[in-house]
Order: C-alpha cells, then sequence, then structure tokens
C-alpha cells in the first residue's frame, strides 16, 4: 500500500504537460530529468475524420491519469545520488524520446555495447509483474479504469462539430471580401496557379539539367537562380514596396504593418516600409512563387522576422485560394441552367499549405500570427474555435521550466516554450473565421513536425496510414531544418516521398471543379518550397536540389563564410586538422574509423595522454568507436543522448579525476544539453561539427579546468574533401580552399596568441 499511495502522490505532484506526455509515451519528458518509467510503445492514431472526437471549446477540460499509468508511475527506482560539481548542471533540457527513435533502436540493437542487458528481461519481467498485481489491488479498491487509455492508444482530437460552416462548398463569397479575379493579369497567385504547362515542358523538367546564374542583393547577399524551362532572369529587389503591388488579399494589406511594428520600430525607424530589408527581400521573391533556400536563419536575431513573412505569404495564398472558390460557388449558384462554364479552381484535396516546424512552441507562434493578421482591429476579434485546448496542449507553464539553467542565449531562443516534437494540427480559415483541429481533408494549412508526419503517413505495409491529403500542397515550408539533423532526417525523406501523389481515394471531390494541374498528376511542378535552415548541410541541399521541381525556378542564398569559428576560441591551443583521402561519399565512413584506429588513436594510448575527448557528430560512428574501445579494453567513458542522468553524471566526474582516460561524446548530446564538460586537455573531432560554433563552445571548455598549473593541450580534426562546407564554417573559405587543395595532409593552426 505504501508504493501506491507514493505513486499516487507522484501523479499528482506533475503538472499538466507532465501528465500528458505520460498519458501518451508511458514516461515523464526527459526535460524534466527523471528516470524513465518504462520503455513502451504506444501506437499512434492517424488522422482520421470519420472517428474523431467532438469536444466544445468551452466545456472544462479535466486530466484524467488512467490507473494503468498511476501504476507505471510507482515502478520508478530512485536514481543514484551524484554530487555535481556545477548545481546548474543537475538539470537536463532534452528531447522527446520517441524522434530519436529511430536511431535509438540502432543502439538496442547493439547487443555488445549494452552495460545493462543482462538485467533487462528480468527487471522487465518483475516490473510487469508488480504492476499487474497492484493492477487487481486498484480494482478491488473500485478505482475506475480508463478504457480509452487501457491499450494506449491515443484519440486524438478533431472538431467535426463546425464542419459545414467551413465548407468550401456549401459557403459562398461575402461582398466586401471582394473579388478574387480581380487584377487577374499582375496577381502573383493567378499567374502561377493558372500556367497550363504542356507535356513537352514536364519532360523536359524532368530530363534536362538546370540552368543557373547569379545575383548579387544588398541584404540577402549572393543569389543563385536556376530553372530548367527557361534562363533563370534577374531578378532585382525592390527598395521600396508598394502595398498595392504586392496584391495582399483583404485584411492582410491593413494588418501587416500593425502586426510587423515591433521589427519595423527596431530596425527601420526612418523608413514608411512595412518590411525590414531582409523581410522585403525575401518576400519578392516568395511572391514570384519560386522555391527559397534561406540557409542563414538565427533563432536569436532574425528568427522571429522571417516566421512573420513566410506567414504572411501562406495566409495570402490561403485567402486568395478560397476566396476563388467561394467566388466561383455564387457564379455557379446563379448560372443558367445548359451553361458550359468551367470553373476549376481546386486541388484533388483541400490542404493547400504544409507547415513543418519542430516543437509545439513554432505551431503555437504561428497561429497567434494567424489570427493577428486577420483581425483588422481589437473591437472586430475573428471566432477562433478550439483555442483554450490549443492553447493548453500546444502553450507551456513558466513553473515547469528546470530552475537554475545556465546555457547559451541560442540555446534559450531554441528550446523556448513547449518542446514537445510530437504533434500535427489542422486549421481551416474562411473569411472572418479560424478552425483549429480541424480534420485534415477539411483543413487549408498543416502545421505539424516530422514525427508528427511520419506517425501519421506510416510505413509501407501498415494497415492505418494515410498520406493522401498531401496530394495537393501547393506551399510546403520547412523551417528549422537544421535541427531535424539533431531529430531524425529519416522522417523529413520520408515526408519529402509522399508529397503531390496522386490519392487512393476521391475523399468527396467534384472533379469537375478540380485543376487539370491535379488531373495530370503535376502538382509537384506547381508546388512553391521554402526551406529555412540555420547552416548549409549536404543533406538539406540535397532535399532543395532532388524534391524540388517547381517550373518557375529555384532561388538559394549561398553567402560564403570569410571568418570561421575558430576565431572565436580564446584558449591558446595547437589545432592539428589531418585530411584523409576516401574515393567517394559512401566509402568515407570507413575510411575515416580505419584512419582513426590506425593514425590517430594510436598517439593517445599512452597514459600522458589522459583527458582526452572524443567529439563524434554521428550515433552510428558513436556505437561502432564505442564497441572497438571495449574489445581492445582501453580505460574510457561514453555518454550520448541515451545515457540515463546517473551514467552522465559518473562518465563526467571519471573524467575529471582521470579515471577514465577517454570520453566518447556525441554532438546530439551536446546539442539537447549544453553541459560544460570539465578537465578536457586533448580533443579530437572524430569529424567536423555539423554546428560550426561547436567546434570553438568545445575548444573553450578547456577553459574551464585552468587551474594556473601549465598543462599541454592539443586538438586534433580529421576532415575530408565531402566536408568542404563544414570546413569553411570552422576556418573561413580562403583556408579552406588552401586545405583542400595542398598536397600537405597535415595542416596546424594555433589560437588564443593575442
Amino acid at each position: 500500500m505504501g508504493k501506491r499511495r507514493a505513486g499516487r502522490e507522484l501523479v499528482r505532484s506533475l503538472s499538466k504537460k507532465q501528465k500528458k506526455h505520460l498519458k501518451e509515451f508511458g514516461e515523464e519528458h526527459p526535460f524534466y530529468d527523471k528516470v524513465l518509467v518504462l520503455q513502451l510503445y504506444f501506437p499512434f492514431q492517424s488522422e482520421n475524420s470519420d472517428k474523431s472526437s467532438a469536444e466544445s471549446d468551452s466545456e472544462t477540460e479535466v486530466e484524467q491519469i488512467s490507473v494503468y499509468h498511476k501504476l507505471l508511475a510507482t515502478l520508478k527506482t530512485s536514481p543514484e545520488s551524484e554530487s555535481e560539481e556545477d548545481a546548474s548542471d543537475s538539470e537536463e533540457t532534452g528531447e522527446s524520446e520517441t524522434e530519436m527513435g529511430s536511431e535509438g533502436s540502432q543502439e538496442t540493437g547493439e547487443a555488445d555495447g549494452a552495460e545493462e542487458d543482462k538485467n533487462d528481461v528480468q527487471e522487465q519481467k518483475e516490473a510487469t509483474d508488480r504492476a499487474e498485481q497492484m493492477l487487481g489491488q486498484e480494482q478491488a479498491d473500485g478505482t475506475d479504469a480508463s478504457c480509452e487509455q487501457s491499450r494506449g492508444v491515443i484519440e486524438e482530437f478533431t472538431d467535426v462539430k463546425h464542419e459545414s460552416e467551413f465548407s468550401l462548398e456549401t459557403n459562398f463569397m461575402e461582398e466586401e471580401s471582394g473579388d478574387c479575379n480581380a487584377d487577374k493579369r499582375d496577381n502573383p497567385f493567378k499567374q502561377h496557379m493558372d500556367r497550363e504547362l504542356q507535356e513537352k515542358e514536364v519532360e523536359k523538367m524532368s530530363t534536362l539539367p538546370k540552368t543557373s546564374s547569379q545575383s548579387k542583393w544588398p541584404r540577402l547577399g549572393q543569389l543563385t537562380l536556376s530553372s530548367t524551362l527557361e534562363k533563370p532572369k534577374t531578378v532585382k529587389a525592390d527598395r521600396e514596396v508598394d502595398m498595392k503591388q504586392l496584391y495582399l488579399h483583404k485584411p492582410l494589406e491593413s494588418t501587416w504593418p500593425k502586426v510587423n511594428k515591433l521589427f519595423l520600430s527596431s530596425v527601420n525607424k526612418q523608413s514608411d516600409s512595412s518590411f525590414t530589408p531582409l523581410q522585403r527581400e525575401l518576400f519578392c521573391i516568395m511572391n514570384t512563387y519560386r522555391d527559397l533556400f534561406y540557409p542563414e536563419r538565427n533563432a536569436l536575431t532574425n528568427g522571429e522576422e522571417i516566421r512573420l513573412v513566410y506567414c504572411l505569404h501562406a495566409l495570402n495564398h490561403v485567402l486568395k485560394a478560397n476566396a476563388q472558390v467561394l467566388s466561383n460557388n455564387a457564379k455557379r449558384r446563379d448560372q443558367k441552367p445548359g451553361s458550359d462554364d468551367d470553373y476549376r479552381d481546386q486541388g484533388l484535396t483541400r490542404p493547400k499549405v504544409l507547415m513543418i516546424v519542430p516543437f509545439r512552441e513554432c505551431a503555437l507562434r504561428i497561429v497567434h500570427i494567424f489570427i493577428s493578421l486577420l483581425e483588422v482591429n481589437a473591437k472586430r476579434k475573428i471566432d477562433v474555435s478550439n483555442k483554450k485546448r490549443f492553447k493548453g496542449e500546444f502553450g507551456s507553464d513558466p513553473e515547469e521550466k528546470p530552475p537554475n539553467l545556465k546555457r547559451p542565449e541560442d540555446y534559450e531562443a531554441v528550446f523556448a516554450g513547449n518542446i514537445d516534437d510530437h504533434f500535427r494540427i489542422g486549421v481551416a480559415v474562411l473569411q472572418k473565421s479560424m478552425r483549429l483541429y480541424a480534420p485534415f481533408y477539411s483543413s487549408d494549412i498543416i502545421i505539424a513536425s516530422p514525427l508528427g508526419m511520419r506517425t501519421v503517413i506510416g510505413a509501407e505495409g501498415e494497415k492505418k496510414r494515410d498520406f493522401d491529403f498531401l496530394s495537393s500542397i501547393e506551399i510546403l515550408i520547412i523551417d528549422q531544418a537544421d535541427i531535424y539533423l539533431m531529430q531524425n532526417w529519416e522522417h523529413v525523406l520520408h515526408l519529402m516521398k509522399h508529397m503531390n501523389l496522386l490519392p487512393l481515394e476521391s475523399h468527396g471531390v467534384d472533379f469537375s471543379r478540380v485543376r487539370m494541374l491535379n488531373l495530370n498528376n503535376w502538382s509537384r511542378y506547381y508546388r512553391q518550397t521554402l526551406l529555412f535552415s540555420a547552416l548549409q548541410d549536404p543533406q538539406i541541399n540535397s532535399i532543395f536540389n532532388k524534391h524540388c521541381f517547381n517550373y518557375v525556378g529555384q532561388v538559394a542564398i549561398r553567402n560564403v563564410p570569410l571568418n570561421g569559428s575558430i576565431s572565436q576560441i580564446v584558449v591558446q591551443l595547437p589545432h592539428v586538422f589531418r585530411r584523409l583521402e576516401a574515393e567517394n561519399v559512401t566509402s568515407v565512413i570507413d575510411t575515416r574509423f580505419q584512419f582513426f584506429i590506425d593514425k590517430v588513436l594510436p598517439e593517445y594510448r599512452d597514459a600522458i595522454m589522459s583527458h582526452t575527448l572524443i567529439y563524434v557528430p554521428s550515433y552510428f560512428d558513436y556505437v561502432r568507436l564505442r564497441n572497438y574501445f571495449k574489445k581492445e579494453d582501453l580505460n574510457f567513458a561514453h555518454i550520448c543522448e541515451y545515457t540515463k542522468k546517473g551514467a552522465v553524471c559518473r562518465a563526467r566526474r571519471f573524467f575529471l579525476k582521470g579515471e577514465k582516460q577517454f570520453l566518447l561524446f556525441t554532438e546530439r548530446f551536446h546539442f539537447y544539453k549544453r553541459y560544460m564538460i570539465k578537465g578536457i586537455r586533448n580533443l579530437i573531432f572524430y569529424e567536423l561539427p555539423t554546428y560550426s560554433h561547436f567546434y570553438s563552445e568545445i575548444c573553450n571548455m578547456m577553459k574551464a579546468t585552468d587551474n594556473g598549473v601549465d598543462a599541454t593541450w592539443t586538438c586534433t580534426v580529421l576532415y575530408s574533401k565531402y566536408d568542404a562546407q563544414k570546413l569553411a564554417a570552422v576556418v573561413g573559405i580562403e583556408r579552406a580552399a588552401q586545405m583542400l587543395q595542398s598536397k600537405k595532409n597535415v595542416h596546424l593552426f594555433v589560437t588564443g596568441e593575442n
């Protein structure tokens, strides 16, 4: 009874968000540094508009924890008490375990690499027996066991209550909303969507390579314009923007300057423009419906500027598309019998815009921007259904943030608010109303994370999977693409493979209203892709180059880093860059491993080279090195994103005291935790970091253990010709070019002399 009472008290002490995460995943979020309850997998129910639960926004939402999850909470084991030198490091900020599940399964597959494998079966059996025994006691006490949660299936809420109010088929254009057909010749939306491609042009785009040209803009810098159909025309940036020439739909023309006022006051004090210089140039490209890749997004400086401008473009597109449908509804209603007028104004499914963002906080900010852009003034509030529920599920409680965290500013900016990474929500916009939690096939905009998309798309062979709602997406926005490299990039690739495919079912569409481009399965050639990232990476470049087929063309910002992050290192340290030769990209992994164990590791085996930290960006390389170190019986500790807190504390302490000679350290652990690792005297970068500022950050950690005693510090970096972008970000473009072209394979730099 004592354990059961303790379990109940533990559940009561949880906040609403913690309870929700416990219900969905069978564990508390690692953000709170609790030991995981049980590693359970709960199948997520896919979007299904037919079996959705209707719930009024005004109803009081009471969080209920099922008996099963109460029992899970009692199975916790108390972590070993570890004393920390730095109190601020006792709290962790983490990611959802689910988004790392794909890669995490790789670690469990390494049977010889897991230390606790021998005890897992016995512990799980004991835990199951206790759970069954206590479940019987709870039910005997008359506790209500929730049927909905008994199997771990999460019922996704979708709003079916307002279906008729937001139906495009049964509504008509209001007079004051204006006619979308006005300014048909110059309207960028009409120009793009009404262009009828010929079969020869489609064949040309599928077979011929793209031609490109260069241009330089005042704020964006170096632009690369590419196209297949025709030679890319040089696009000039407009110094001043006339709002009327942008063809913004009502009420965006009047609300945009008010919404963007915060950035205008700090950036553009003297100008009357309603855009900042960066926003003006970005929107100039977006409004031509070209694909755009902007790899200089920064969460601290320009992140919100960019979010505002792509929300303006997406909402403008949706309002124009819906206005066209509603206007044609009225014309069809009034037309005479026997008329042959053809109104093709829709896709095969309703969703037009897909926005991929990493965390719930991002979705919350996007919806708030949409609401602000639709509200003309404080007196004329728009009707937003399910707003209360949305704030509860996507908002965050300030009290939930662990105290005493001392992390870099960029870390605080990225991990602000609700950082749950498994979500998807449909948004329907109709004139003066917005509907949140709309079923996907009744939505105009879908906001989701890569994991949220993956769980509804499913995999080949699964019975419950759905991706028909992606068939007619006209604008795809992928924001903060670099974060998906730290989550699971496979989810992004899986999504791109299912974009703009012909639907398997009709979903009640009126084929007489469907555009010919959709019927011909050419919608991918009309889709605009907007890709924003904090860095240039081959995997992100591949998405832009191989999965974007826009007939208008593509624009990529290609500025080169003049000064690398090596200039931000303050410690006096020699950096030895060692180039390895590989025949092709696929052979780099094996070549790097062989080079490391043959030429680099022998130099560090001596006891005098203690306190050696090995920074490993790839989790798979980490597993390979860990297994090799165990096989060779080397004295080492290891920390990765799946290491429990107690093991992390022990590894850090052993490394600081010199009880462990090596410390294997993954990049994803550093990304999600940003701990200060003390005791580093020798650094090995097994591969260049994904984020260039991580290089200087790790090197500067040596300063944390500077106790006045003379010490010989070293830093060794492995690189190949396929790491050109990462190398340029660390050492600068000129040095990188010399290092890649030089006949010498070893290059030395010394920092901190001045």
